[in-house]
């Protein structure tokens, strides 16, 4: 029994090993930097991570498709233009601060039905989503630039930039948000049957449509929860900056896939847990906080990120090699 309770961490750190690498840098940055361990900074730490938190849920239940969406930072852009603009329209100026909910139900239909439209071209089209949503992501983004002018949108509704800076307890609200949020995917791909398909479609897309799997419809959905997720995240970075820009979201896909791939999933499909983008999203948001505290230029953040992202998949890339060589034998 006590050799159970004691096997047991090990095997989970070794399935899940981002988090033994999140203690690594946790420890490191303790020592490094006496202002590390201020519960103030844990707060940052959250509150950064859970923008790019909220999409890579959404991307997780894409990539174990064996998807890909590379248009969520641009619907981020769109979906912050749109809350900020709209609750600012002249026709809801007697509303108060039910101004805001015309906005942000807008930039959420607004995100979702974006994520529905590319996956249905790759469903009905066939083509491969990394070329759908490369042309989603150019086509939206020149969107938001029309639609904003190439002009920054500021929210005028005070309560809307309070929502970002409040508090739930010890706890930002935005942080709470992402939470929650996390322990509903969470149950949705471990305890549903959308989740079972999600693998199963992921694992070997026809052996799941001789299951009767509806493949097309069952991808459209988690293009959709994608999308919604993106719109989510664009809704709260605005509340927290108080403002839009066009530029929002630049590079947020990059972040994302970074995230999902370092907590496990594959690209190619098939495997990856919310437990483990978690990790990927607090990884990247540990390493990102604690080298600024110790004034490392932002570069050589990008430049340790991708080299552990190239050697994680290449690692990756070796075990499925030597798995497959045992099975042959």
């Amino acid at each position: 029994m006590a050799d159970t309770v004691i096997k047991s961490p090990v095997r989970w750190l070794a399935a899940n090993p981002i988090w033994g690498f999140i203690v690594l840098i946790f420890v490191f940055f303790s020592f490094a930097n006496p202002y590390f361990f201020a519960l103030q900074n844990f707060q940052n730490i959250l509150v950064q991570t859970s923008t790019i938190g909220l999409i890579a849920l959404g991307m997780t239940l894409v990539m174990i498709n064996g998807n890909i969406d590379l248009s969520v930072g641009a619907v981020v852009a769109l979906a912050a233009s749109l809350c900020v603009d709209i609750q600012g329209w002249e026709m809801f100026a007697d509303w108060g601060n039910w101004a805001i909910a015309p906005g942000v139900i807008a930039a959420l239909i607004a995100g979702t039905a974006l994520g529905a439209l590319n996956g249905f071209i790759v469903w009905k089209t066939g083509v491969d989503a990394f070329i759908v949503t490369l042309g989603a992501m150019l086509g939206v983004r020149g969107l938001v630039f029309v639609y904003t002018k190439e002009q920054s949108f500021f929210a005028m509704n005070f309560a809307f930039s309070d929502f970002g800076s409040s508090n739930m307890g010890p706890l930002p609200t935005l942080a709470v948000l992402f939470l929650v949020c996390t322990a509903a995917v969470y149950f949705l791909l471990a305890r549903t049957v959308h989740g079972r398909n999600t693998y199963a479609v992921g694992g070997n897309r026809s052996a799941a449509v001789n299951a009767g799997i509806r493949v097309g419809p069952h991808m459209l959905i988690n293009f959709m929860i994608v999308g919604f997720f993106a719109a989510l995240a664009g809704v709260t970075l605005s509340s927290q900056m108080g403002a839009a820009t066009p530029n929002l979201g630049t590079n947020y896909e990059l972040w994302v896939i970074t995230s999902v791939v370092l907590g496990g999933t594959k690209l190619n499909g098939g495997a990856g847990t919310i437990l483990g983008t978690l990790g990927g999203v607090l990884a990247i948001g540990i390493l990102r906080n604690g080298m600024n505290l110790m004034q490392v230029p932002a570069f050589y953040v990008l430049v340790i990120l991708g080299t552990i992202l190239i050697a994680v998949l290449l690692l990756d890339k070796q075990l499925n090699r030597k798995g497959k060589e045992e099975l042959r034998v």
